[in-house]
C-alpha cells in the first residue's frame, strides 16, 4: 500500500487552511516553514510580512493551532490506513472515504469496524456461525425466525435453542447498524439539531445545588447551547447537583419524545433494508433495528456529542479568557512614578511598599488603621510620612477584603498630603489584587525580593502592578489573573498554549526594555526563553547595563537564531545605537540609515522622532531583501520611536459617599471600570465591592454580539444604575444612560430578540462558574433557545475574580 509522501500532506494541509483563513496557499505554506525552522509567531508577524504577504498575529496564532491539529490528523490518517490494509479489507471505495475524512470524529467513524480486537456478543456470534441467520432473514422475511434459528445451534458455541441463534443474530445486526459510518454520521447531525439535552435536578440535591437552580427543569437544543451554557450544566453534574440526559427530543413532552424517537428507530430501519409490511420477521427485523437505535447508536451518540458540546463550550472559554487577558496586560501603564501600594486587610493589618519610578522597592510598613486595633490616626501618620519622603504620585489599593475601608484611608492620606503641601498633586486608584499572593508566594518573588516578608511582596507587586501591567503580570501564571471562566473544567495544555500566547503576543507588541526588564518579562520575548531570560540578567548583572543590541551576541547561549528573533523586542535607551530604542529591526538598521540621511536626520537624536520620514518615497528603499509593508514600518517607527501601543493612562472617579451596596439608588449615574467581559455582558467596578453586571442588551441601543465589541477589560466607563438588590448583592447596570431606572427592561435572548416581559438581568454571577473560593450563584433574565418552558435564562460565563467581588463566591 503507498502513502501519499510528506510533500503531498503538507500541501494538503497547507491549502485546507488557506481556504479556512480565506488567504492564499502560498502564504500559508511560507508561514509553516518558518515556523518549522524555529521563527516565533511574533517575529514573523513584525519582521516578515514580504514572506507571508502580511499575515498578522492573530492569523498566524490561528495558522499555528490548526497546523498542529491537522498534522495530528494526517497521521491518524496514515496509522488507520496501514492498520486497515495489514488486515486485507482496504478496498478503493474505503481508501477514498478514509483519505477524505475532514475530522478525527468522521475518521474514527470509519475505523470503528476494523478496530476491535475484543471479542464482543457479535464477534461470537459470528464464531457460533450466525451471521447466515441473520443475513437470511433479511434476505427473506417470509422466514419464520424461530424456525429457522433452530436450524443454527451450535452447542459447543452456548448455542443451544432457537432463542440463543436468535439473540445472537440480533448482536449482529445491531454492531452492523452502530458500524455504519454513513448512518450514524447522518443520525449525528440531526441529532444535535434537534434532540434535546435535558437536565434535571437529582433527588435530595435541591439545597446543595441552589446555584445550579436555572438548570433544575431544562432543555434545549445542543446545537444552540452557548458555551458558557454548557460548562455550567457539566459543572451541575459533575458536582452530582444536576442529571444531564441526551434525547431525541424533549423528554418532559411524553409525545413529542415518542414521535421523535420512532422516527430515529424508522431511519435505522430504512438503512438495514428493514421494512414492516406484517411478514414473519418483520417484527423481529424492526424490533432489532430499535434496540440498534436505543442500545448502540444513540448511546455513542450522546457521548460524541457531548464531547462535541465541551470542546465547543472549551473553545469559547479559552477565547473569552485570551481576550480578557490580552486587554488586562494591555491595560495604560501609569509609568514611572513613584507609588505607594497598599495590600488591604482587617485582623492582620494593612501592607503597604513604597517603589520608586523603576519599581524598586524602597520602603514596607504594616499598620493597623481597621478594626480591632483601630489605629487610623497612627497608620495616616506612618503613611504619610512614607509618602513624603519617597515623594509618592500615585497610591495603588487591592481590591480584596477591606478594600473600601482602606480606600476611605487612603482619601484621608491624600487630604493630608494636600494640607501639607497644596502645590502636590498625587492620586489614588484601585487595583485588580488577583494574582498577588500567588506571586508573594513564589520561587520569583523571593529571588526578586530576598528576605522580605511574603505578605508584603503582594504591596509591591500592587504597587508595580499600577505603574506597568505588563511588567508585573508576566510574573504570574496566566491563569491566576482572575479573568478566565471555569477555568479548572478546561484541558490545561490547550489554556496554557492559548494564554502563553497571549503574554508572548502582547510582550512583544509592547517592547521590552533590555536594561531593566525582570527575567520573568524577558522570557516572553520571542526567542528567548527562562534560561535566556535569566542568562540575559545575570551578564547584565556582572558586566553593567548593555551598551547596544548586537552585545546580546555576548550572552551565554544565545546564538544568531535567538538574536534574530528576540533584538527588535529588545530597547535600550540611552545606548551607543540610538535605532536600538526602536523597534527597527538590526538587520534594517541599513535601510532605517538611508531614510534618515535623506531627510537630513543622520545622527540626530531619534528620542523626539523625525517626522520628516513621513516625506520620503517608500519605494525607492525596496530592494531584495526588504518589501515594502517593512520599509513602511521603518518610517513610522522613525516617526515615533519605541512608540507604546497601549492606551493613555485614565482612572475612574468614584463617586464620595457611595461606599457600599446599599448606598445606591436605582437612576445613579456613577463612573467605574471594567473589570471583567463575559460572553452575556460586562462587570464594573463601582467602588461598593460588588461589582455590577452591564448585560449585553443594556449595552447598546443596537443588537451586540459580542460584549467585547463595545468594551474592554479597564476601561473606565459612565453606567446607570438600574436596580440595586442587598440582599442577594446583586447590581444591575446599563451603559444607556437614558433608561429608564428599575423598568422591567428586556433582556435579549441570544438570537437577539428582546423580550418585554422579562427585565435586565442582576448584577452577579452565573450558576456553576468557576472561582477559586467556591462558586457563584444567580439568575439571570433572558430567553432560553430550544426551552419549551417559560422559565428564566442562565447566561453563564462568569469570571472567578468578578464574581468573587461580586459577592458570590462561597
Amino acid at each position: 500500500m503507498s502513502l501519499p509522501d510528506a510533500a503531498a500532506l503538507e500541501a494538503r494541509i497547507c491549502a485546507a487552511i488557506a481556504r479556512e483563513l480565506g488567504v492564499r496557499t502560498a502564504q500559508v505554506s511560507a508561514a509553516v516553514g518558518l515556523l518549522d525552522g524555529g521563527a516565533t509567531v511574533p517575529f514573523i508577524a513584525r519582521y516578515r510580512k514580504e514572506v507571508t504577504g502580511t499575515l498578522d498575529d492573530a492569523q498566524l496564532r490561528d495558522l499555528e493551532e490548526r497546523l498542529r491539529y491537522l498534522r495530528e490528523l494526517e497521521a491518524r490518517r496514515a496509522a488507520v490506513l496501514e492498520a486497515i490494509h495489514a488486515q486485507g479489507k482496504l478496498t478503493g471505495t474505503l481508501r477514498a472515504a478514509v483519505e477524505a475524512a475532514a475530522t478525527k470524529a468522521e475518521l474514527e467513524d470509519l475505523y470503528l469496524p476494523y478496530k476491535s480486537t475484543r471479542k464482543t456478543r457479535a464477534s461470537l456470534a459470528r464464531e457460533a456461525g450466525l451471521e447466515p441467520l441473520l443475513d437470511a432473514l433479511l434476505d427473506d422475511p417470509t422466514r419464520v425466525p424461530h424456525e429457522l434459528a433452530a436450524t443454527y445451534l451450535n452447542p459447543e458455541h452456548a448455542v443451544g435453542t432457537g432463542d440463543d441463534a436468535l439473540a445472537g443474530a440480533r448482536a449482529i445486526l445491531i454492531e452492523r447498524a452502530g458500524q455504519d459510518a454513513a448512518l450514524v454520521g447522518t443520525l449525528r447531525e440531526r441529532l444535535w439539531t434537534m434532540g434535546r439535552l435535558h437536565s434535571a435536578v437529582k433527588p435530595g440535591q435541591e439545597d446543595a445545588g441552589s446555584k445550579f437552580k436555572d438548570y433544575f427543569d431544562f432543555a434545549q437544543v445542543p446545537e444552540k447551547l452557548p458555551g458558557h451554557r454548557v460548562l455550567a450544566l457539566l459543572r451541575g453534574e459533575k458536582d452530582g447537583a444536576l442529571a444531564l440526559e441526551l434525547a431525541e427530543s424533549d423528554p418532559r413532552d411524553t409525545a413529542a419524545q415518542a414521535t421523535a424517537r420512532a422516527a430515529y428507530e424508522a431511519s435505522v430501519a430504512h438503512a438495514l433494508g428493514i421494512e414492516d409490511r406484517g411478514r414473519p420477521a418483520d417484527t423481529w427485523l424492526v424490533t432489532s433495528a430499535r434496540l440498534a437505535w436505543r442500545t448502540r447508536i444513540l448511546t455513542r451518540l450522546q457521548v460524541d456529542l457531548r464531547v462535541r458540546l465541551f470542546q465547543g463550550a472549551e473553545e469559547e472559554a479559552v477565547r473569552v479568557f485570551a481576550a480578557n487577558l490580552r486587554d488586562v496586560l494591555l491595560a495604560a501603564p501609569a509609568g514611572n512614578r513613584a507609588t505607594l501600594g497598599l495590600d488591604p486587610g482587617l485582623r492582620t493589618g494593612v501592607k503597604a511598599a513604597v517603589v520608586d519610578g523603576t519599581g524598586k522597592v524602597m520602603a514596607t510598613a504594616t499598620v493597623y488603621p481597621h478594626a480591632p486595633a483601630n489605629k487610623w490616626d497612627e497608620a495616616l501618620a506612618t503613611l504619610a510620612a512614607l509618602a513624603q519622603r519617597h515623594n509618592v504620585e500615585l497610591v495603588a489599593i487591592g481590591n480584596g477584603t477591606a478594600s473600601r475601608e482602606t480606600d476611605k484611608l487612603a482619601g484621608d492620606l491624600l487630604a493630608e498630603l494636600k494640607r501639607r503641601n497644596p502645590e502636590r498633586q498625587v492620586a489614588k486608584l484601585v487595583v485588580s489584587e488577583a494574582g498577588a499572593s500567588v506571586y508573594s508566594a513564589s520561587a520569583l518573588a523571593g529571588a526578586e525580593l530576598p528576605g522580605m516578608d511574603v505578605s508584603l511582596r503582594g504591596a509591591v507587586s500592587i504597587a508595580r502592578r499600577l505603574q506597568d501591567p505588563l511588567a508585573e503580570l508576566v510574573k504570574i501564571e496566566p491563569k491566576s489573573i482572575g479573568v478566565g471562566q471555569y477555568q479548572h473544567d478546561l484541558t490545561p495544555a490547550k489554556l496554557d498554549r492559548s494564554l502563553d500566547a497571549v503574554v508572548e503576543d502582547c510582550v512583544n507588541a509592547v517592547g521590552v526594555d533590555l536594561n531593566t526588564a525582570s527575567p520573568a518579562l524577558l522570557s516572553r520575548v520571542a526567542g528567548v526563553g527562562a534560561v535566556l531570560g535569566e542568562n540575559i540578567v545575570a551578564h547584565r548583572n556582572e558586566h553593567g547595563p548593555f551598551a547596544r543590541r548586537a552585545d546580546l551576541l555576548k550572552v551565554a547561549r544565545l546564538g544568531p537564531k535567538a538574536f534574530e528573533q528576540c533584538a527588535g523586542f529588545l530597547r535600550i535607551t540611552g545606548g551607543a545605537e540610538p535605532l536600538d530604542a526602536s523597534s527597527v529591526h538590526p538587520e534594517a538598521y541599513g535601510v532605517a540609515r538611508k531614510i534618515l540621511a535623506a531627510v537630513g536626520a543622520a545622527g540626530a537624536d531619534l528620542a523626539a522622532g523625525v517626522p520628516a520620514a513621513a516625506s520620503v518615497d517608500v519605494s525607492a528603499y525596496v530592494d531584495g531583501q526588504f518589501g515594502l509593508p517593512t520599509v513602511k514600518d521603518i518610517v513610522a517607527e522613525l516617526q515615533k520611536p519605541g512608540r507604546d501601543p497601549r492606551p493613555r493612562f485614565k482612572t475612574a472617579s468614584l463617586a464620595d459617599g457611595i461606599e457600599k451596596i446599599t448606598d445606591l439608588r436605582p437612576g445613579m449615574i456613577l463612573e467605574g471600570t471594567v473589570s471583567n467581559v463575559a460572553a452575556f455582558g460586562a462587570f464594573v467596578d463601582i467602588g461598593v465591592h460588588q461589582d455590577g453586571l452591564v448585560h449585553v442588551s443594556a449595552m447598546s441601543n443596537s443588537f451586540v454580539s459580542d460584549p467585547r465589541q463595545v468594551v474592554k477589560s479597564g476601561q473606565v466607563v459612565h453606567v446607570l444604575v438600574l436596580e440595586v438588590e442587598p440582599d442577594r448583592k446583586r447590581i444591575s447596570l446599563s451603559l444607556r444612560l437614558d433608561d429608564e431606572p428599575g423598568a422591567k427592561n428586556g433582556a435579549k435572548n441570544d438570537d437577539g430578540a428582546r423580550s418585554p416581559a422579562r427585565r435586565s438581568p442582576s448584577g452577579g454571577g452565573r450558576p456553576g462558574a468557576d472561582n477559586q473560593r467556591g462558586s457563584g450563584a444567580g439568575r439571570s433574565g433572558g430567553g432560553r433557545p430550544g426551552d419549551d418552558r417559560k422559565a428564566p435564562a442562565p447566561a453563564n460565563t462568569a469570571m472567578a475574580e468578578a464574581l468573587r467581588k461580586a459577592g458570590l463566591g462561597r
